[in-house]
């Protein structure tokens, strides 16, 4: 007669652990990554090498450092790594993508304990520092070269959302929206970080995500439609000056964003009811910062803002125990 080991619950077993999860994550981003290389050609490719080696070295060796288990194998500092990548320019310079690894990593996420622990996403914790102390080299964008693995020339132009930014500054019109083909930005033949420019591709790996349970449609849908919401009523009220909510949907990091960044397990809320919430003031702040702010962007920015306020989140939308009220 074997032995009968009692332990505490869960008992059900499951292939769904870490590495399993981060490989879905990772081949749900793989067309949005070949859509970058297409255009921006070898710079792109150099660039997602580059950071998904030197964010799985850094993590190994910070671990090592402070004396906990190595655990590079499950697929999360490679996630990281291909997540700065696509939020990065395809033209990055190899220091600037060493540095936001080792700011992703150690800043980002080690020194709150490794993973599970971190309060804030990482690559976005890297994108914004680099983008606050190197802004030229943040805001110098290749222009796309339609030819696989053509070097891609060193001539940069302003994205859909600089122009406009631009524009409404200098002329107080937002008249350059209708000068773009908005197939552009849904297949990718634009300027932009490596792997943001193709809304068809991330549409493609978050309905892979929904479909794998890896994440659930709340955040995204709340996210791009308060976007979507909030930029058509002022679109409505003066057209002149404010951009069709399908610009802004397509343009700049809203897809990578809402689909890859604001849905990451560790820093969103638990409850369907949280992720709304979150959802919906991550798009508010977007809208913000694009109509008012400083950066033609504020993605990012939405989104730590945001992750700052999980803990209350979820403790606001937790539900009450089976009994309590009654």
């Amino acid at each position: 007669m074997k032995d009968i080991f009692v332990s505490s619950s869960p008992h059900i077993h499951s292939e769904e652990d870490i590495p399993w999860i981060m490989r879905q994550v990772i081949y749900a981003l793989i067309p949005g990554a070949l859509v970058g290389m297409y255009f921006f050609g070898l710079p792109a490719a150099k660039v997602i090498v580059i950071s998904v080696v030197s964010c799985m070295g850094i993590e190994a060796i910070t671990q090592k450092f402070m004396g906990r288990a190595i655990t590079v194998s499950d697929g999360s500092a490679a996630l990281t790594g291909l997540l700065l990548a696509m939020n990065l320019p395809a033209g990055s310079p190899w220091w600037l993508v060493v540095l936001g690894s080792l700011i992703a990593i150690v800043l980002g996420k080690q020194v709150y304990g490794g993973l599970g622990n971190n309060p804030f996403n990482p690559a976005l914790v890297a994108r914004v520092f680099l983008l606050i102390s190197f802004p030229v080299q943040m805001t110098t964008w290749l222009q796309p070269r339609p030819l696989l693995l053509k070097v891609a020339d060193t001539v940069s132009g302003a994205t859909p959302l600089g122009a406009l930014k631009t524009a409404v500054f200098e002329h107080g019109s937002a008249d350059i929206v209708g000068k773009l083909n908005l197939m552009d930005p849904f297949l990718g033949n634009i300027g932009g970080s490596l792997g943001e420019i193709s809304a068809f591709a991330l549409i493609i790996g978050g309905v892979y995500l929904i479909a794998r349970r890896i994440i659930s449609w709340h955040i995204p849908v709340f996210f791009i439609g308060t976007v979507a919401l909030m930029t058509g009523i002022f679109w409505v009220i003066n057209p002149n000056l404010y951009a069709n909510p399908a610009f802004h949907i397509l343009s700049g990091g809203l897809m990578l964003g809402a689909i890859f960044m604001a849905t990451d397990m560790v820093t969103s809320p638990i409850t369907n009811k949280g992720k709304i919430i979150f959802a919906v003031g991550c798009g508010v702040i977007t809208v913000v910062i694009r109509l008012w702010g400083g950066y033609p962007e504020g993605v990012s920015f939405a989104i730590l803002i945001m992750n700052a306020f999980v803990p209350l989140i979820n403790k606001m939308t937790r539900p009450q125990k089976f009994g309590v009220g009654k």
